[in-house]
């Protein structure tokens, strides 16, 4: 089921026959620096986080990641899509691409296309997104599409500490005057 289009990009619900896309996102180095092992080394793993994850989220809340494609072929190039954690009090934006399709602005394409799904489909007045503070390039990405830094935190009291950023969806940031 198709959500959004941008001008590149359709983005869309995933599914179970998405396993071997996920299975290779989901063991990118990238992937495992920062977001980290979450156990997925075959086939039915991928389907089970699948179904634990993106498919549960879309049944619970009616979003959740979205399989981002290039609209030209339909070649499946990462995810991207608002996730509500219950260790969070807002919703946030969660991303990840295959490193193999990196450089080309196709995360800021996604990245801005869900925030709008966000505020005008969802009706969010305010996103937050946490990162690892090494992860440059996602912290560059969210600042790009209006996140501000806000404060640091741990999802538990053994994890890594991470970086909060918050997007006001309701005001967005005004643009520098030309």
């Amino acid at each position: 089921m198709v959500v959004m289009e941008s001008g590149r990009l359709r983005l869309r619900r995933l599914d179970v026959e998405d396993c071997t896309f996920i299975l290779e996102l989901l063991n990118e180095p990238g992937w495992l620096r920062y977001i980290g092992d979450k156990g997925v080394h075959d086939l039915d793993g991928a389907r089970a986080y699948l179904r634990d994850g993106p498919l549960a989220m879309y049944h619970g809340h009616g979003f959740g990641l979205y399989c981002v494609e290039r609209r030209a072929d339909g070649v499946p190039l990462g995810f991207c899509g608002p996730i509500k954690r219950d260790l969070l009090d807002d919703v946030d934006i969660g991303f990840a691409f295959l490193a193999r399709h990196g450089g080309q602005g196709y995360a800021v394409e996604a990245a801005q296309a869900v925030m709008e799904h966000a505020r005008r489909d969802l009706g969010l007045k305010r996103i937050v997104a946490i990162t690892l503070p090494e992860n440059l390039r996602s912290i560059g990405l969210l600042e790009k599409i209006g996140f501000v830094f806000e404060r640091r935190l741990r999802l538990a009291q053994s994890a890594a500490e991470l970086c909060l950023y918050a997007n006001d969806l309701a005001c967005p940031p005004s643009m520098p005057a030309s």
